[in-house]
């Protein structure tokens, strides 16, 4: 069964409100088996434009990374992340080839 993955690019404008939001979705994340990837951390966009912080998320299956998101826990970690910052987010199913 091929992973799922959460590839998110986000600009954050309040960082101690954002702060609440990574706290608040540390349980959905561990309930679904989320597993950090990439954080943050240094970076050379060669190509295009990106947001200020990348994050890299994998799950197990694509389908537990519809699930997490969709779960109420996470919806509600959402809330908080909303107002303080502008994000894309991709969910996508890993290649299994």
């Amino acid at each position: 069964m091929a992973k799922g993955y959460w590839v998110a690019h986000v600009d954050i404008d309040d960082m101690d409100v954002y702060k609440k939001y990574v706290a608040a979705n540390a349980a959905p994340f561990a309930e679904y088996g989320a597993r950090f990837l990439v954080r943050g951390g240094p970076r050379m966009v060669r190509e295009g434009h990106a947001r200020a912080r990348t994050v890299v998320i994998e799950f197990d299956s694509y389908e537990k990374a519809l699930a997490c998101y969709d779960s109420v826990g996470y919806q509600d970690a959402k809330a908080l992340r909303d107002p303080v910052s502008t994000g894309d987010l991709v969910i996508i199913e890993g290649f299994d080839g």
